[in-house]
């Protein structure tokens, strides 16, 4: 198996799940879908499956009182142009979200098969929206775990709650998403990581590897690359929507349940500003 990044509008990420004996392709969230099918051509492979995490807002919302614009690009708004483009594509997608172009829906627990060699299980993992899912993808016996997250796990941080709790959203991260192995990669669905580092401080200043991976960050972008993947262990470490279990961490934002934790932290995040 192999995974290929494709960055894609502003700072959404696109992927291409390879599967190298057969080269069979599935692209994750294709938000410009040329640059995705010309990517599988430079890498002889065939584009067979769409995964695509959850739908996208063509409107504006209402948050925190100011209007937010979301590309209408954005994760599945290039569905119906890669159809276009490889007419027998399947495109999957939640069972109860309203995902463009959307021929096979899915549920919490199915399995899509990418050859022989590659298994996608889907996980709902809802709150950002309701339908959102996960894909874990695995090669034979388990082995290369990755799990594309979306806009529910960022790395060291989280998505909005557009449309779910707090509960949800820690169900989805700390529950599901947290069971998984810890040397699972994660590749998420946009190029936050250094402001989720930057906040991540205010809620654990003394955690050391917080600092340590946000140095990291901050030379990754300055060398134009990549700060994706990360792994489920590294985020249980450094990620504070996923320690919320730790009764240090309720007391740093005067909570005393997980939930309450999670749902103050976001409230933070969504009023922080990062210093220039």
């Amino acid at each position: 198996m192999k995974i290929l990044h494709i960055p894609c509008l502003e700072d959404n990420y696109s992927y291409l799940v390879i599967n190298e004996k057969t080269k069979e392709a599935a692209a994750v969230d294709p938000a410009e879908p040329h640059k995705v099918f010309r990517a599988a051509q430079e890498n002889g492979v065939h584009l067979k499956l769409v995964l695509t995490t959850h739908h996208h807002w063509s409107a504006p919302r209402l948050c925190l009182g100011l209007q937010m614009h979301f590309d209408d690009r954005d994760h599945a708004g290039g569905n119906d142009k890669i159809k276009q483009i490889v007419p027998a594509i399947k495109v999957y997608g939640g069972s109860v979200d309203n995902v463009r172009g959307c021929t096979n829906k899915v549920e919490n627990g199915d399995r899509i098969p990418l050859g022989d060699e590659i298994s996608i299980l889907c996980l709902h993992t809802p709150c950002h929206t309701q339908g959102h899912i996960s894909y874990y993808v695995t090669g034979k016996d388990g082995e290369d775990p990755a799990v594309f997250t979306g806009d529910t796990l960022f790395i060291a941080g989280c998505g909005k709650f557009f449309e779910g709790t707090a509960e949800q959203m820690y169900q989805s991260l700390c529950v599901t998403l947290g069971s998984l192995p810890k040397p699972t990669q994660v590749f998420c669905g946009h190029e936050y990581t250094e402001k989720n580092f930057q906040f991540a401080i205010t809620v654990e200043p003394d955690n050391e590897k917080i600092r340590q991976k946000l140095a990291w960050a901050q030379q990754q972008r300055r060398s134009g690359l990549p700060t994706i993947p990360s792994t489920i262990g590294e985020e249980l470490e450094t990620n504070p929507f996923m320690r919320v279990d730790l009764p240090d961490v309720q007391r740093k934002v005067g909570c005393k349940s997980p939930v309450e934790a999670i749902r103050e932290i976001r409230q933070r995040k969504d009023t922080w500003k990062p210093t220039a």
